[in-house]
């Protein structure tokens, strides 16, 4: 019985390495493949149409935003004399009320 069970585990263990061995062929196998198609990847060109076609579009909304920035700028500039004006004749009253006198 002890043989019969030695050359049962004898079997399997046979069995197993035989599995094993084909397992670590087929790994073998699919990363062969996959560092072809990794080289095959990284040695295509790229597709520079669809690169140039972003690459336009992200200017053309950088322009348009720094138009909008430079509007903004313009119009926060020309807001400045005018504002100081006010402010000017602000001062100018306090200046008045307090050499008269009058806090």
């Amino acid at each position: 019985m002890s043989e019969k069970i030695a050359d049962s585990v004898e079997a399997i263990e046979a069995e197993a390495e035989k599995i094993l061995q084909e397992a670590r062929t087929e790994a073998n196998e699919i990363v062969l493949r996959a560092k072809e198609e990794a080289k095959a990847i990284v040695s295509a060109p790229l597709p520079m149409d669809a690169v140039r076609t972003e690459c336009d579009r992200i200017v053309s909304k950088a322009r348009a935003q720094a138009d909008e920035t430079i509007k903004d700028s313009e119009k926060k500039a020309a807001e400045i004399p005018v504002n100081a004006d006010k402010k000017l004749e602000e001062i100018v009253r306090r200046v008045v009320s307090i050499v008269r006198g009058k806090s």
